[in-house]
């Protein structure tokens, strides 16, 4: 008899995430022949909705194939009881439920509650590893790339394999295998075309040859554009961003105490193009150490209160965000003044 699969993938490396379900999603298509998929966001359905739904046979398919988002949400004593109390019973449909979350943890009940074999932290891949990860994805499609145009890469892709993945696999439409990828090749092809992210609304507002209010207007267009993107996620461009002020701190603490830090140490913070110890230092010039600490709280705030209230505010919360960071410094603030 079928059994009901749990599982629970957590962390920020959403490529490899993304995969793991993948081959989840095959290895149930494979064993019944056909699924029936829904997609959901903890802030857009009940969870008890989604118990009832895997408790009940497929009408339409001979199993269901859930995934809920946003897992870490799950936080009343009812939503957890509920859930819980459905994994335990061990359900005999055919059906699989897969909760992830882009935190490190979620309920420690609800983790607690599915076996450690169906469990996995896709933890952010480490700076040393992303070069060898560009140079083999362009091997495995049957192209080379060179170092510089590796570093290139790095500095204006984000920071998962997800969207390495996207951003890389953009060349092999435009030149024959074989082609070895240049630095010039990656300004044709990322530069010129490519969509706006995390990466080029953090380099807007940290423009510091503009004045704040320009630097404003100019992010505010940014993030109209990346919100009209069919993929568009705030919580994902929080993600982004919080990244990119890491590193801001990272690259305020290399230069504690006034002393310029070595190119190893500068490289193995993820400092190695001279574009990236630019782009950085520039940004510090624009927000302090305790700015950046201030903006990293901000962000964490943004995130918790879009995936509180869904998806209907989340423009407010992101243009009340940029206000925050870009015309108040960092400052906390609940409306425009």
């Amino acid at each position: 008899m079928a059994e009901t699969e749990v599982y629970l993938f957590t962390g920020p490396e959403i490529g490899e995430k993304n995969e793991a379900v993948s081959n989840i999603k095959a290895a149930a298509k494979k064993k019944y022949g056909d699924i029936e998929e829904y997609k959901y966001y903890t802030a857009d359905v009940r969870i008890e909705d989604v118990v009832a739904q895997m408790q009940n046979a497929s009408l339409f398919s001979p199993a269901l194939f859930i995934t809920l988002r946003n897992a870490e949400n799950i936080k009343t004593e009812a939503e957890i009881s509920s859930l819980v109390s459905w994994i335990k019973s061990g359900s005999d449909s055919p059906n699989t439920l897969v909760l992830l979350s882009e935190e490190n943890s979620i309920s420690k009940k609800i983790e607690n509650a599915i076996p450690s074999s169906k469990k996995k932290i896709f933890w952010e891949m480490f700076e040393n590893r992303k070069e060898d990860w560009v140079k083999s994805f362009f091997k495995k499609n049957g192209f080379s790339v060179t170092d510089e145009a590796v570093v290139q890469i790095l500095d204006m892709v984000e920071n998962n394999t997800e969207a390495l993945k996207n951003e890389c696999s953009r060349f092999f439409f435009c030149f024959e295998k074989g082609h070895v990828i240049s630095e010039s090749d990656v300004d044709k092809i990322l530069s010129h075309n490519r969509e706006e992210n995390a990466f080029t609304l953090f380099d807007a507002m940290a423009e510091s040859g503009r004045s704040q209010s320009q630097r404003f207007e100019s992010s505010l267009e940014i993030l109209q554009k990346i919100s009209s993107q069919k993929s568009s996620s705030a919580v994902a461009l929080i993600a982004g961003l919080t990244y990119c002020f890491r590193q801001l701190k990272n690259f305020h603490e290399l230069y504690a105490g006034g002393v310029k830090p070595t190119d190893v140490q500068l490289k193995s913070a993820g400092f190695g193009s001279k574009k990236q110890q630019e782009k950085y230092l520039a940004a510090s010039k624009v927000w302090t150490t305790g700015a950046t600490s201030s903006i990293l709280a901000l962000l964490a705030n943004t995130d918790i209160k879009i995936r509180e209230t869904g998806t209907a505010f989340e423009d407010t919360y992101m243009q009340l965000f940029l206000y925050s960071v870009i015309m108040k410094n960092g400052l906390f603030m609940n409306e425009y003044e």
